[in-house]
Formats: structure tokens, sequence, C-alpha cells
């Protein structure tokens, strides 16, 4: 099954929010991919990979922990393999979570100022990011990108989203 059905399917709205909104706004230039996940073990791969039971099962046996090399290693080689392929103006953006070092630390070592977030999720929860990027996705509209190396990536709570 392609990863990216997988993880929308475990998941739920935060995940088809992330993948709707990266598909919709990424770009890249011909044939090359735009849109990456963060696996436990595997480094960054496109959500349309297929992936086996066994990959799954790997997956599994890997914490989402910085200091194990089992996760930390591939990711690291894949971010550095995309930052030393792109642009010095490629806009690399993070739609996972900003608020904890799991996913910050081993991507902003490589990419400093290079990584940025929406700074709408500052405060919001998976499920608020997920509704969120969905929206952006019916509207046409990207959300506003910052660094997230300098950025305050805990805030208040913002506002519900409305209904509709």
């Amino acid at each position: 099954m392609p990863l990216g059905e997988l993880f929308a399917f475990v998941s739920g709205l935060y995940f088809r929010g992330k993948l709707a909104y990266a598909r919709t706004f990424a770009k890249a230039p011909p044939s090359t991919s735009a849109v990456f996940v963060i696996t436990t073990s595997h480094g960054l791969v496109p959500p349309e990979r297929v992936i086996t039971r066994l990959d799954v099962k790997r997956m599994t046996l890997v914490p989402i922990d910085p200091a194990d090399g089992r996760y930390r290693d591939p990711l690291s080689r894949d971010i550095r393999a995309i930052a030393e392929s792109s642009k010095q103006d490629c806009e690399i953006v993070l739609l996972g979570s900003i608020a904890t070092p799991k996913y910050v630390e081993p991507l902003l070592e490589v990419l400093g100022e290079r990584l940025l977030f929406p700074s709408e999720f500052v405060g919001r929860g998976d499920m608020s990011r997920g509704g969120l990027m969905l929206r952006c996705v019916k509207s046409g509209k990207q959300l506003a990108y910052i660094p997230v190396a300098a950025a305050v990536r805990h805030g208040a709570r913002p506002p519900s989203l409305r209904k509709g």
C-alpha cells in the first residue's frame, strides 16, 4: 500500500490534511519528489512509495527519537541529499509538529534557516492543523511560512476553526 494512504488511514484528519496540502502547494522540478513523509526507520519517503507489511513492522520497532541512530541517521542522510540537490532559495516546509524536538532537531541541524513552517500552526493541536490545511486546499490559499530556527513554536491556542 502507498505510505501516504497508510498514514492517512492511521492518523485520520491530521495526516489527510498534511498530504492534501503538500500535494496541492509543493513545487519541485519535473521527475523530482516534492513531498516526503518522515518515517521512523526509512528516512524521508515519498507518500506514493508502496510499502510492505515487513516495512511497517520494521518501522514499529524504531522510536522517533533523535538520540536513536536508527531514526536519525536515515533522516539526516535524506535531508542532506535534499539540501544539496536543491537551490538555496528553495523553501523547505515542515508540516509536522514543530513543538517537539523529535522532528525539528535533525532537520534544523542540516537546513538551519531554510527550514520553514506555517506560522498558523503555533498553539494548534494535530486535528486543528489538519482541518486548517484542508481548508487551505479548498480555498487555494497557502499558509504563511516562517523560519523554524528563530520562531516561537509554543503559544496561546488560537480560536477554534469555524464550522464550514
